[in-house]
């Protein structure tokens, strides 16, 4: 007679639980594993939007300099180019095929005292290259009064200046030109007129009107290429000061600075 298996029905259990435990043991660690990899996926995205973003920001900022330095150099080219054209009508009227280098319009500058009150008068401005240069030094635009011949030169620094006098007329005859325009004695005239373009006695006449529309010290500054004074000096009854030469500017120029002698 055949003997019957009976099974431990203790045994059958604890292999159940046994296999449970693993199972869940198991199933635990595989959540924290898909934690941990949704944890490193999100990180990773946020370096690769971190990294994203940031070269975006550089590309933009490479963009706009390089958009800067073409406005910029069409700007420039855009002022040589009137330059040349107004040389070109009139060359004795405008004097030179460029307009002044940033260096040689600051050296302009640098002798206006800004911290000294009332207008400044700016004869010849051209495309205000040293307006610009006066503004940067403290000047107030609202203080600058402009005597430009050309009127499209005119315009143009309408355009740039809107809160400057601009005044289209003749600067040799400077009284003239600013009567009714010039509210109280100015602190100091700039000149960028091409003076060897005229006869000395213009010069000297230009000159000493020039300094009965300032206050008693101000000074009259004009830049010249030669190596000579462009005021004549003789019998003038000026004092004169003249700066070093600004190399970076073509043609090299000097800074000639005139005050009336007390």
């Amino acid at each position: 007679m055949a003997r019957s298996t009976i099974r431990d029905p203790r045994g059958s259990l604890a292999a159940r639980l046994g296999q449970s435990s693993v199972a869940a043991r198991i199933e635990g660690e595989m959540r924290v594993t898909a934690a941990e990899l949704a944890d490193s996926v999100a990180e990773a995205r946020l370096k690769v939007a971190a990294v994203r973003y940031k070269v975006e920001d550089e590309v933009r900022s490479t963009a706009d300099k390089l958009m800067s330095r073409v406005s910029d150099a069409k700007a420039k080219f855009g002022d040589d180019a009137r330059f040349l054209k107004s040389w070109i009508d009139d060359p004795l009227r405008t004097g030179s095929v460029t307009p002044s280098s940033p260096f040689l319009a600051r050296r302009m500058a640098s002798f206006v005292d800004p911290d000294q009150p009332g207008p400044v008068i700016e004869i010849g401005p051209g495309t205000g290259p040293v307006t610009e240069a006066l503004i940067e030094r403290g000047i107030d635009e609202a203080r600058l009064i402009l005597v430009e011949y050309s009127p499209e030169f005119c315009k143009l620094l309408r355009e740039r200046f809107p809160r400057a006098t601009i005044i289209e007329g003749d600067a040799y005859a400077l009284s003239t030109t600013l009567a009714g325009h010039l509210p109280e004695k100015a602190t100091a005239i700039v000149s960028s007129l091409p003076l060897f373009t005229r006869p000395p006695a213009v010069r000297s006449a230009l000159v000493k009107d020039a300094f009965t529309l300032v206050v008693p010290g101000a000074p009259f500054i004009q830049f010249t290429y030669s190596v000579v004074s462009p005021v004549p000096r003789k019998g003038s009854g000026l004092k004169a000061f003249v700066s070093d030469w600004v190399l970076r500017n073509i043609p090299p120029a000097r800074v000639w600075v005139y005050r009336r002698a007390t």
